[in-house]
């Protein structure tokens, strides 16, 4: 079926590896409070803690896995880091998750894959 399809396309193992590695680490509620803080500008990671209503620690861990993966950046001041959101994508990635979890369908009494 798909191979009669003249503009069909796949993405490359390196992608689907990145891409699966990003949502993996967005799975998780308190990185996206961080992220979305972040979204709105730069902070600290007390500032952050504060925000996701979590202990810095567990933010201080959650944003060297997000700059890790290159969905953070960090900013030296002296002796403290201030975070940021790395680039416009991580918005709208951000944006497109939250905008979908506002508009599924949370009825779960039938099982959409034998009603479509």
């Amino acid at each position: 079926m798909h191979t009669s399809l003249s503009d069909f396309d796949m993405p490359n193992e390196e992608q689907v590896h990145l891409a699966a590695e990003s949502f993996r680490l967005l799975a998780d509620p308190t990185r996206i409070k961080v992220l979305w803080a972040l979204l709105q500008g730069e902070s600290s990671v007390a500032c952050l803690a504060e925000l996701a209503g979590a202990a810095p620690t567990a933010v201080s861990q959650h944003l060297a896995k997000l700059r890790l993966a290159g969905l953070v950046k960090g900013r030296r001041e002296g002796t403290f880091v201030y975070y940021s959101a790395a680039n416009d994508h991580v918005h709208g990635l951000l944006k497109q998750a939250l905008f979908h979890a506002d508009h599924v369908d949370r009825d779960t009494s039938e099982d959409p894959v034998a009603a479509g």
